[in-house]
């Protein structure tokens, strides 16, 4: 199974979603882009994804245009910047779905709060996404 996850920036959210979801199964086959990548994957979002033991200090920013005109069984945004933004494809895509989450990388406040917000919304992402793994994925890997 295929899955293309998208950000803007692929650099926080569509990468933990990314490493969530491949830990789940190896069997899916998971990728993750951005409408305008950054340079390099959030350090914060590599920290806090180690924690879980998923290693994203490999992971590179790539852009959509790398993808389009591929098949997909799901085109899965992470942000409504994304969502509003996503190319249209020019390859088959089965499912397109939004599972939109805040933006940690956004957070203003004390290195705590930062903290915090990064721990807050790698948790929604992995609980978000093992529901979709459970619900939606596996039963069609079975």
């Amino acid at each position: 199974m295929k899955i293309l996850i998208l950000c803007t920036g692929n650099s926080c959210r569509s990468q933990m979603a990314h490493g969530f979801l491949q830990s789940f199964d190896k069997k899916l086959d998971v990728f993750s882009a951005g409408t305008k990548p950054a340079e390099r994957v959030n350090p914060m979002a590599v920290k806090v994804m180690d924690e879980m033991g998923i290693d994203l200090s490999h992971h590179i920013p790539q852009s959509v245009n790398r993808y389009t005109g591929q098949k997909w069984d799901y085109v899965i945004t992470v942000c409504s910047g994304a969502n509003e933004s996503c190319p249209m494809f020019t390859g088959e895509v089965r499912n397109r779905l939004h599972i939109g989450f805040d933006d940690p990388s956004e957070a203003v406040g004390t290195p705590e709060f930062i903290n915090s917000e990064f721990h807050r919304v790698r948790d929604e992402i992995k609980t978000r996404f093992y529901d979709f793994y459970l619900d939606e994925l596996k039963p069609q890997l079975n």
